[in-house]
């Protein structure tokens, strides 16, 4: 189920993880791909790399989002992520 309040949850944390999403600030990207690269990278942190607390409690170990939903069975460091980029 979907509904706005999800979407503007999101919408909040995004906006507080990245400084290019907030109102009044010199953080921003001047290519469109520099900014889906942002973006890209926040969510793979959020999702793959940072145990969430209510999750954690749940199962009794540093869980993750992706660890909850079965995409991954362990929290990836940002090394990982990183060489995904492949550079």
């Amino acid at each position: 189920m979907v509904s706005t309040s999800y979407v503007e949850w999101a919408n909040l944390t995004m906006r507080m993880g990245m400084r290019r999403f907030t109102w009044l600030t010199n953080a921003f990207s001047q290519k469109v791909e520099t900014h889906a690269a942002a973006a890209s990278l926040h969510f793979m942190h959020y999702n793959f790399t940072r145990p969430h607390e209510t999750l954690t409690r749940r199962y009794d170990r540093p869980t993750t989002p992706a660890m909850s939903a079965g995409v991954a069975t362990y929290a990836w460091s940002d090394k990982q992520i990183a060489g995904l980029l492949g550079r």
